[in-house]
């Protein structure tokens, strides 16, 4: 419709009403929220979850007489996008959409005010076409054209005044009165990043310069992806470390050293940590946030991705007296996270539990954390020391780095202390040739190991999107009907298709795949100088034990994880293992 017409306005509610979306009830809770907090009722209704923002924005459309439009499948062109200026774009959060005769139509994320439309026909000199779509796909749309905080960098531009930086001539913000204006948009722009990251679930944010640009990258669900920023940041980029400096508590002035801090934050629904590092590159610092979701504590260990059997386990470790138990894994594979929630499960009244790590990940109530200080002497082996005259039940170590603090760990466990912590290994049985690397005597290992779990963490398919995969390879499906002992016929996979959920990715989340190799009296009698770790998978193979592949092969049956991301995992194990220690597995 055009913008002169008149429109004879419905109530939304009485509409999702008319047509089952709501109930009396809800609508009447929605109308007192809304009273209270001054908000349109349809973004009240959304915020309650009584519907989906398509739903109400339908239904906004329909009440005022506007055509609506779904902008998620669109694919915009130039020449659109250029019809109308970006200032005012962003101003009026509108979009072009096409043309209709002689007047452009653009989509608003609100019904505009007649004075709005008044003021935009004068700026473009055209008759206008009004129609509805939702705030996000405007923003989605904004974002990926024009770059994540396009608006503030534009408000900043004009705050800064003319003038063109080169990229060697960064713009940085002086402090003062005079600069408050700058300094709070800058600020804008960074709470944008980690607002946005937070809510597309990363678990880091990568901020990089070059010579004449700025690289944003999220890692999500492992993998890092590549954000869309403004034309230009390249010359804010000094003002926006500066300002993340100042959040996490660093030395504004030093900028030849790597420097690191913490950022806390909270928001509506909850709490997180942000570890910031900061590194001198060629062409300026590099920050890397490390997001940490203190909710991720109340995570339990079937919700972490382990099977039954693996979560029994688990429990009767972490109520063992004494013993030592590894986690292994490559970095990123949520080896603390099991740890923590390890730790949970031995947490009570009737035990004292210290923790030495670095860094203090998480914050865990009941339980003394030390954090590791190397520049002033305290490293994992001086405070493991005085860590065992505190008269400790449970020790964890985040890390064993070095022979010093492996033996203190094996003798610790030897001792009557329950003691956890991670090791770098490839796979589960690993480990113990690696703490003999370390010169613990293979007698002490022997002694004090009693499980070393490896794990990796695997995408998991988007349950949205979830469709059964018929292109999985003969070879494939046979190596799974062995590993889980199935005819071929009965094997299953699925892949993600790709939804507004995801992102279109066919992913949503991450599960940890788990391998755990338990130490018998048998295996420990293994045990000893020259012993090798085919060796110990051989005999472990007998007494049940289930590579990460086989592991994940159950996953791939349930629909948890994707044949493509199964093999992406353990391929390397796979082909590393010794002849014949994956039962049915293809040229073994």
């Amino acid at each position: 419709m055009s913008a002169e017409t008149t429109i004879s306005r419905r109530d939304i509610g009485e509409l999702l009403m008319e047509r089952g979306r709501i109930t009396d009830r809800q609508l009447d809770l929605a109308r007192h929220r809304q009273k209270r907090l001054n908000a349109p009722l349809h973004r009240v209704l959304v915020d309650l979850g009584y519907v989906t923002e398509d739903e109400a924005w339908r239904t906004l459309a329909a009440s005022h007489g506007l055509e609506f439009v779904d902008l998620s499948q669109r694919a915009f062109t130039r020449e659109e996008l250029e019809a109308v200026p970006l200032k005012v774009i962003l101003h009026f959060h509108t979009l072009p959409v096409g043309t209709d005769g002689d007047a452009v139509v653009l989509a608003f994320s609100e019904p505009p005010r007649q004075g709005d439309l008044a003021n935009l026909r004068m700026l473009l000199n055209r008759r206008l076409k009004v129609v509805l779509t939702t705030p996000a796909a405007i923003q989605a749309v904004v974002k990926e054209r024009f770059g994540l905080g396009a608006e503030t960098v534009e408000r900043l531009r004009d705050e800064r005044g003319p003038g063109d930086a080169s990229p060697d001539e960064v713009f940085d913000v002086p402090t003062g009165p005079q600069n408050a204006a700058v300094e709070a948009t800058i600020a804008d722009f960074v709470d944008q990043v980690v607002a946005d990251a937070i809510r597309q679930r990363a678990t880091d944010i990568h901020l990089e310069p070059y010579y004449s640009a700025i690289r944003l990258r999220y890692r999500i669900d492992g993998v890092l992806q590549t954000v869309p920023v403004p034309p230009g940041l390249r010359e804010l980029h000094a003002a926006i470390v500066s300002r993340l400096k100042i959040m996490a508590g660093m030395n504004i002035a030093e900028r030849r050293i790597p420097q690191d801090g913490r950022i806390s934050l909270k928001t509506e629904t909850e709490e997180y940590d942000i570890r910031v590092s900061v590194i001198p590159t060629k062409h300026g610092e590099g920050i890397c946030l490390r997001v940490l979701g203190r909710h991720n504590l109340l995570l339990d260990l079937p919700q972490l991705g382990m099977e039954p059997e693996q979560e029994r386990v688990v429990r009767e470790l972490v109520q063992l007296p004494q013993g030592l138990v590894l986690l292994t894994g490559p970095t990123g594979s949520g080896k603390t996270t099991t740890l923590y929630a390890a730790l949970a499960q031995a947490n009570d009244e009737g035990r004292k539990i210290i923790t030495i790590e670095d860094p203090v990940e998480y914050q865990l109530e009941g339980v003394a954390q030390i954090q590791v200080r190397d520049d002033i002497g305290l490293s994992f082996s001086a405070g493991l020391r005085s860590v065992l005259r505190h008269d400790p039940d449970v020790v964890l170590i985040g890390e064993i780095r070095d022979g010093e603090t492996a033996e203190i760990a094996v003798r610790a466990a030897l001792t009557g202390h329950l003691v956890l912590s991670t090791l770098h290994t490839n796979d589960s049985v690993s480990c113990v040739a690696r703490l003999m690397e370390m010169r613990v005597e293979p007698f002490l290992v022997a002694s004090s190991l009693v499980c070393s779990i490896a794990q990796r963490l695997a995408q998991r398919l988007c349950r949205q999107c979830m469709v059964p995969d018929e292109t999985v390879p003969d070879t494939v499906r046979v190596e799974m009907a062995a590993a889980l002992k199935l005819p071929p016929a009965d094997v299953h996979a699925f892949r993600g298709a790709g939804c507004p959920e995801c992102a279109g990715r066919g992913y949503r989340g991450r599960v940890a795949i788990y391998e755990f190799f338990n130490v018998s009296d048998n295996i420990a009698d293994l045990i000893a100088p020259g012993v090798k770790t085919g060796q110990l998978r051989r005999a472990a193979k007998l007494e049940g034990w289930r590579s990460l592949r086989e592991i994940g092969w159950s996953k791939v049956q349930q629909g948890i994880i994707g044949v493509s991301e199964q093999r992406r995992l353990t391929h390397r194990l796979f082909l590393g293992g010794e002849p014949g220690w994956l039962a049915g597995a293809p040229g073994q």
